[in-house]
């Protein structure tokens, strides 16, 4: 795997990068998990800024500013609800990297910082989620953005996808 990718066991709403990835709902207008703690952690700003998005279709993203984040943006990504035998969940999930990647690139940002879309309340399970996380960003960055970005973080909130995460990175 590419030295520029980073596994952090954590809160990312803490990381100080250009941008960091939100699991959203279509309707950015915050929700539970990680998408809450990015929506408390910024201020009531980032909602309004959501609200003139008009929402966002299921596997594309839209970008805002972190407000009282310490990251610069927050590339709001709206990730599947996981359904067994679903022939597009999978595309779906992995355009929500895609997407967020294109964002970042087309804006110039160079650190990225990307929760476990999909794996929570969407019921996404785990390791499939944490493959196609880690293969679509690293046919990106092998294919388009070599040496576009410094750093590109998954942050894990839980143990068990770190470990994932640790696994599919091959880091020690």
């Amino acid at each position: 795997m590419a030295k520029i990718y980073e596994l952090i066991e954590g809160d990312i709403t803490t990381l100080e990068v250009d941008a960091i990835v939100n699991a959203a709902n279509s309707s950015l207008l915050g929700g539970d998990g990680v998408d809450g703690a990015i929506h408390r952690a910024a201020g009531p700003e980032l909602l309004e800024a959501c609200r003139k998005l008009d929402g966002c279709p299921t596997g594309y993203a839209k970008i805002t500013p972190g407000f009282k984040l310490p990251a610069r943006y927050v590339i709001h990504a709206v990730g599947p609800v996981y359904k067994e035998n679903d022939a597009y969940v999978g595309q779906q999930l992995s355009n929500c990297y895609l997407n967020s990647l294109l964002l970042a690139e087309e804006n110039g940002l160079k650190t990225i910082a990307f929760p476990n879309v999909s794996t929570g309340l969407y019921g996404y399970p785990k390791l499939e989620a944490g493959r196609i996380a880690v293969n679509t960003v690293d046919e990106f960055v092998s294919r388009h953005a070599k040496y576009l970005f410094d750093k590109i973080t998954f942050v894990c909130y839980d143990p068990e996808n770190a470990a994932i995460y640790r696994n599919l990175l091959l880091i020690d």
